[in-house]
């Protein structure tokens, strides 16, 4: 009789080859009148491996003290123990019951219920490797992760777990011990949704290379320079220098929107800050995220705040390929104006958004989304020692906006990174015009160190 594991969650993390076996056995069978027994060797006897699949019973190792086994066959209520060669246990070690050799005739076991809704993931490791026969036998879903902790990492096994929602997690692995959210995470990669790109974790296997602005004009980047088709086909031409200097990464092309635009005018809500409406934008947003861009939306808030204003895109937040970049430069004080002062923001009001779009992209099962904090002086974000990076829903990632001297550029990049919260990720910005002079992709990826996750041209 095969059991689904009570937990949402359920850890196999012995270091041990024996007691993950043995662990493995107790969390998905509650009986078994036969179970195969194997010696502790990597890689597994290929007898044994086929003998407990066929017959869809446990496969234990057997170490130098066979007790365990032995104690876990009694609780199986095991009276038939298929013996692999090798596994050197002398008559009577694994108790009173009957011992046959795993190349002669097997007995005949009525197959278990499959367990279908369980999703075991693999890390591949050898201590796991007996446990992975034991759920392949009873009928649990086993997914490779190629040694990655989280689910999300690997499209391969996002499409693996595609549709699949389990009712159990179980992962095997000493490697998994300590991973919290696995619950969630796999919840997430079974839905199936990925990124531009692949997979439902950003970094480091995707570098993005954007163009900013706004789709209303030329005057605010180089984004609204041409019509929305040939948007699309010029992130591509911007892109696509890093794919030959970048071949272990995933390129993407990106759109960075300013969807709300700081204004010289209070306007009819007196926040000095004029918001693009989600509707019109959504058309423009779903062409990019057809074409395989990724985009993110970029908040110049005035006087109201960051979240107040997110939370009006809910809408489009709710994309698996949109993410939220928050512009400090452009968020005022009660008695502030534009342009008479560079802005600034407290870190508890960025920790709200993070709280709430961390909360957003759980609840929807969405892929990890992109926060952006834009900065080019310290004092943009006070006391960023403690921005709330412990969110894995999100990717966040502290963008470096200047102008000018590459010198001077240089110079703010690395002040920036100085005690910078962990972890981070790093954007860096191009602009075409003011620049001096502006830096070539060669010259981006060669200079801008550590590389950064994000290029932008403005």
């Amino acid at each position: 009789m095969t059991s689904t594991p009570g937990a949402a969650v359920t850890m196999v993390a012995d270091t041990d080859p024996v007691a993950a076996a043995i662990s493995t056995s107790r969390a998905l069978y509650e009986s078994s009148p036969v179970a195969v027994v194997a010696p502790d060797e990597d890689p597994l006897p290929g007898d044994a491996v086929d003998a407990a699949q066929e017959l869809g019973v446990p496969l234990l190792l057997v170490g130098e003290d066979p007790a365990a086994v032995r104690d876990e066959l009694d609780r199986l209520g095991a009276d038939q123990v298929v013996l692999a060669d090798g596994a050197g246990v002398a008559d009577g070690e694994l108790g009173d019951r009957d011992v046959v050799d795993v190349g002669g005739e097997l007995p005949e076991v009525a197959a278990p219920e499959a367990l279908a809704d369980v999703v075991v993931l693999d890390s591949g490791a050898p201590e796991a490797a007996a446990g992975a026969v034991t759920a392949r036998a009873a009928g649990a879903t086993v997914v490779d992760t190629a040694g990655q902790t989280d689910p999300r990492a690997s499209a391969d096994v996002v499409t693996a777990l595609d549709g699949a929602a389990p009712a159990a997690v179980l992962a095997l692995g000493a490697a998994f011990a300590g991973v919290q959210g696995l619950d969630w995470k796999t919840a997430t990669a079974a839905s199936g949704t990925q990124l531009p790109g692949g997979g439902q974790l950003l970094f480091p296997e995707h570098f993005l290379v954007a163009m900013y602005g706004s789709p209303e004009g030329p005057a605010l980047g180089v984004l609204g320079e041409q019509g929305l088709d040939e948007s699309i086909a010029r992130a591509g031409e911007f892109a696509a220098p890093y794919d030959a200097l970048l071949p272990d990464k995933t390129v993407v092309p990106t759109f960075e929107i300013i969807v709300t635009v700081a204004s010289a005018s209070a306007g009819p809500d007196g926040n000095y800050s004029t918001e693009t409406d989600p509707a019109a934008l959504r058309p423009y947003v779903e062409a990019a995220g057809a074409a395989g861009l990724y985009v993110i939306l970029d908040l110049q808030p005035g006087r109201t705040d960051f979240l107040t204003q997110a939370q009006q895109y809910q809408s489009l937040l709710e994309l698996p390929y949109v993410g939220l970049a928050l512009d400090p430069e452009w968020r005022l004080q009660p008695d502030e104006t534009h342009l008479n002062q560079i802005g600034s923001v407290g870190v508890d009001e960025v920790n709200s958004v993070v709280t709430w779009l961390a909360d957003l992209t759980r609840a929807n099962a969405l892929p990890q989304k992109l926060l952006v904090l834009h900065q080019f002086q310290l004092r943009m974000i006070t006391d960023r020692e403690r921005l709330d990076t412990s969110r894995e829903e999100l990717a966040i990632m502290v963008h470096v906006d200047g102008q000018g001297s590459q010198p001077a550029k240089q110079g703010t990049w690395n002040a920036l990174h100085q005690g910078a919260p962990s972890p981070i990720y790093w954007g860096w910005k191009n602009f075409i015009d003011e620049d001096e002079p502006m830096l070539t992709p060669e010259q981006t990826v060669a200079q801008a160190l550590p590389l950064p996750e994000l290029v932008t041209y403005q």
